[in-house]
């Protein structure tokens, strides 16, 4: 049967909508910078300088995405986002310095949906959070229909709900997303460039890092043992498959 579709699958160009932006930056010059480029987009938004007054602007007003740094004083961007996730799916880019890997790998196990390093343009800032809110929409709005089953996953794409052996298991939207994509091509090789593309929605520049982490947070999550997977398997040289079992 055709493959549902994706997030992707929406026109480059879609209606506008406007949307409520989170920014956590503790350098006045960035966060003004990305307050008025983020706002001559069409976005409202919401500047903030340290990780205290980010939860308590997030809780308040409840934006569409949040761009947040990790180093930031009272509250880190870490800590912050440990927050938001214990209350919502909504998508978090983190803005991290160059040669922090550890901080960038520890972010997106956390939950984030991007990362962005320090320096960036603009135009690669206005790129991610274009891709972040269409995903965001995408799942809102979207009703895919069927169930998808498979080796013991059970993923419902109207509710957005997995089961796994029966029990439910909660999935950013991220997570969902890549194993919606991966169920739909069951027994399929899928390529690191194709899951990034169609999950987080712009071309891959070689930030593996993205598709690995949510792999192995994925795994950590629907596999009985997560260094032995047996639902999502690694293809050599070429990227990952959904190998559903004989009965499924």
């Amino acid at each position: 049967m055709d493959a549902p579709r994706s997030p992707t699958d929406t026109p480059a160009e879609e209606p506008y909508t406007p949307a409520c932006i989170l920014v956590a930056e503790d350098d006045v010059a960035l966060r003004n910078l990305l307050r008025m480029s983020l706002s001559a987009l069409g976005y409202t938004v919401i500047a903030v300088e340290d990780g205290q007054q980010a939860l308590e602007a997030f809780l308040r007003d409840m934006p569409d995405l949040v761009i947040l740094d990790i180093m930031m004083p009272k509250r880190n961007g870490l800590e912050v986002l440990q927050e938001i996730r214990r209350r919502s799916d909504v998508p978090v880019i983190m803005l991290t310095a160059l040669g922090r890997p550890d901080d960038v790998v520890k972010g997106l196990y956390l939950g984030a949906d991007d990362y962005i390093p320090k320096p960036f343009t603009f135009k690669e800032v206005e790129a991610r959070v274009r891709a972040a809110l269409r995903r965001a929409r995408w799942a809102r709005e979207q009703r895919p229909p069927g169930v998808l089953q498979g080796c013991g996953v059970w993923l419902d794409a109207a509710a957005r709900e997995v089961r796994v052996d029966g029990q439910p298991v909660h999935l950013t939207r991220i997570e969902f997303d890549l194993l919606y994509y991966l169920m739909c091509h069951r027994g399929q090789a899928v390529d690191k460039a194709t899951l990034f593309r169609e999950v987080w929605g712009y071309d891959y520049q070689g930030e593996s890092n993205l598709v690995e982490v949510a792999i192995r947070r994925l795994r950590m999550k629907i596999e009985e043992d997560p260094t032995r997977p047996r639902r999502i398997v690694t293809v050599r040289g070429v990227g990952y498959k959904f190998c559903p079992d004989e009965h499924s």
